[in-house]
């Protein structure tokens, strides 16, 4: 065969030797080479790739600040953050109008400011809006588009279990700090998680705060979350993991398998510092070398760490996976840190960073950008459609930023009186329970809001614009 194929007048002469002595030494079997690893199994069906190795963190780059870091991020950063809030004039003035005027009156005017630039602008209510540019720029699966703004089956219930904070950073929506004194019950976790035990469509607990892990009632509803076979996510700040009291927490988290999604605005000590406070940096370095010593990060462990990045003023974040692979070079390359994901957030226009805005004369501009850059294909993924946000007193929103605004869902959606009293509420509830929109008490799964209208204001085009906050 291999003699005929040589001879065959249209074969090129340059090519016979080369091609003769592939088929010889492939028929030959008398003299066989040694080959040492020509040994792949034949079951190639079962053949894998696996991930490529990092290479070891460049030495050239590595942080002098890693020597001695574990020491230095000792402490509590409760006694900074309260020195830094009764220096800081803005902090100050926002307290005495807090006292003077009351949270409900200045949630009211922060609002009347925002609407006063849109209408500066020319431009309408976010529910017109978003029904006119879904009309014009229809969306595969809102065809429609009324659909938009009503609850899909709830994956996902998110429990703001406190106020209480370590940190006090001058972009926080929820304006949290040491001050802060508010946190969810034993008898609402309880109720909670009943009502996640009820709800089949639900397979996502989302805790956050504050800083939720200083809530004494955190791994009690960690721990209750996991058991009932949900995916338990602990929004974290990092820092927390190195207060006082809370050594154990990494192997807490560890051991039941909870994800952890880490604010992070930068890799830099500097803007970091700006934005959450004096020393945050360099605990949170420590605590995501912390995290990563215990597997979390890194590929085939199942212990998710992902990061979140929110812009630093009044712009929009850059896209997010060019960002990510920056943050991935940067953090491994300098710090020898790994982590699964990095999300980006738009910053909303509320509260602290409302106020931030409105300071620096650039809240219209502001709206007018998140305006500018409505993006149609965000409206599937808004978090509204299929979450659950649940207040620290029980009161249930349709998101987290609803929350912090109290817009709150109207008892009237589930068919209830807008009058009538929650039905098991306790002793400890917020006095204005019953009477302030839909709590805990008021329904026995998630399924009852399927199709119910979702409440909107002109805070919803910050989770529109770009790849939104949601």
């Amino acid at each position: 065969m291999c003699s005929l194929l040589l001879s065959a007048p249209c074969l090129p002469r340059r090519l016979a030797p080369v091609i003769g002595t592939v088929l010889r030494s492939s028929s030959s079997r008398k003299q066989p080479v040694d080959l040492p690893d020509f040994n792949t199994d034949v079951d190639v069906h079962t053949h894998r790739l696996k991930r490529p190795e990092r290479p070891p963190p460049s030495p050239a780059r590595r942080w002098a600040g890693l020597e001695g870091l574990r020491e230095r991020t000792e402490g509590s950063l409760i006694p900074d953050t309260l020195q830094e809030m009764e220096k800081d004039e803005q902090f100050k003035i926002t307290a005495e109008n807090l006292r003077r005027l009351g949270q409900v009156k200045l949630t009211r005017e922060e609002r009347k400011k925002r609407q006063r630039a849109l209408r500066k602008l020319g431009i309408p209510n976010f529910r017109e809006f978003l029904l006119k540019n879904l009309k014009e720029n229809p969306q595969e699966g809102l065809e429609d588009k009324h659909q938009s703004l009503k609850k899909q089956p709830i994956e996902i219930i998110q429990l703001n279990i406190g106020l209480y904070c370590n940190q006090a950073c001058n972009h926080c929506h929820v304006e949290s700090s040491p001050k802060r004194m508010e946190m969810m019950t034993r008898e609402v976790v309880d109720k909670c998680l009943e009502i996640l035990d009820r709800s089949p469509s639900v397979h996502t607990l989302d805790i956050t705060g504050g800083a939720p892990e200083l809530n004494p009632q955190f791994r009690y509803l960690a721990a209750g979350g996991a058991a009932l076979g949900k995916k338990v996510l602990d929004r974290c700040n990092l820092t927390v993991l190195l207060e006082p009291g809370q050594e154990d927490l990494p192997d807490f988290l560890t051991q039941h398998g909870v994800s952890v999604v880490a604010s992070l605005p930068c890799y830099s000590a500097k803007n970091v510092n700006m934005q959450r406070g004096k020393g945050v940096f360099d605990k949170s370095i420590q605590a995501l070398l912390m995290l990563n010593e215990r597997g979390y990060g890194r590929s085939g462990t199942g212990l998710e760490l992902d990061l979140v990045y929110n812009p630093l003023g009044g712009f929009l974040p850059p896209p997010q996976r060019e960002l990510e692979d920056k943050y991935r070079q940067e953090l491994w390359d300098t710090f020898g840190i790994e982590f699964n994901n990095l999300y980006t957030v738009t910053n909303m226009p509320i509260k602290r960073f409302a106020d931030f805005l409105y300071r620096r004369n650039e809240l219209q501009d502001y709206m007018n950008l998140l305006v500018r850059n409505f993006n149609p294909m965000s409206v599937k993924g808004l978090m509204c459609r299929n979450l659950l946000s649940v207040n620290w007193d029980g009161r249930v929103y349709d998101c987290d930023f609803n929350q912090q605004l109290d817009l709150a869902i109207p008892r009237t959606r589930l068919g209830l009186s807008a009058k009538q009293s929650a039905k098991e509420g306790p002793s400890t509830v917020h006095p204005d329970l019953k009477s302030r929109g839909l709590s805990v008490w008021d329904f026995a799964s998630t399924d009852d809001f399927l199709g119910s209208r979702v409440v909107t204001d002109n805070h919803c085009y910050g989770c529109t614009a770009g790849m939104g906050s949601s």
